[in-house]
């Protein structure tokens, strides 16, 4: 796997890119606001065709572009059932320009795979931050792509519509069972790996709590 990353927008945003390196095959997670330039720049000189547009969760400072990128690349857009809503019809609450609508084509779905190339992200669904969080887990190259459901020493807000404390709590219990050599790409902060954060994981499945 080819991996590229950037730092957008206001709310410092991951936005990555990632392609098989053998049929130039690209994928792109959480598109925010402004990143179809940069995607655009990254595609052409590798010869990468971007195949998907994946949101980790519909909230408007990692869906901003995502219009814009499937305008110029043509690239379909996927996002979990329960929060296709909030691409279609974008909330903009503090955002400091525009959101546009986009229309998702391909739904995903827990136990769903995500296919490109030779490489294969399963889709866990992990609610908590809104109902239709998921994590991206490339189980082959020892990757998840979290959103915002886990970051380096924390979490995602779970005080917005859609959050859900109990969620949040299932959530995390549930990527605390991944190894610990497992790389975490959250969606704002730096990397981090599970093993990094499995002392606090550990006692939010314990105590079925989350650490205030």
């Amino acid at each position: 796997m080819e991996l590229l990353h950037a730092q957008v927008g206001p709310l410092g945003t991951n936005v990555y890119l990632l392609a098989d390196p053998a049929t130039r095959e690209a994928l792109a997670i959480d598109t925010a606001t402004p990143s179809a330039s940069w995607i655009a720049g990254q595609l052409e000189p590798r010869g990468w065709t971007l195949k998907l547009v994946v949101s980790t969760h519909r909230h408007w400072d990692h869906i901003g572009d995502n219009a814009a990128v499937q305008a110029r690349t043509g690239a379909p857009i996927a996002v979990h059932l329960l929060d296709r809503h909030g691409l279609e019809h974008p909330r903009a609450d503090f955002a400091p320009f525009p959101i546009p609508p986009s229309v998702p084509a391909v739904e995903l779905a827990e136990g769903g795979v995500v296919a490109f190339g030779e490489i294969r992200l399963e889709v866990l669904h992990t609610p908590g931050h809104t109902e239709g969080s998921v994590c991206l887990y490339a189980r082959d190259e020892g990757l998840v792509f979290s959103g915002d459901t886990l970051f380096a020493a924390g979490w995602g807000r779970t005080d917005l519509p859609g959050g859900s404390e109990e969620a949040m709590v299932e959530s995390l219990a549930r990527l605390a069972d991944l190894e610990d050599v497992v790389r975490v790409l959250p969606g704002h902060g730096p990397a981090t790996t599970i093993g990094r954060e499995r002392a606090w994981l550990e006692i939010v499945a314990r105590e079925k709590r989350l650490l205030f």
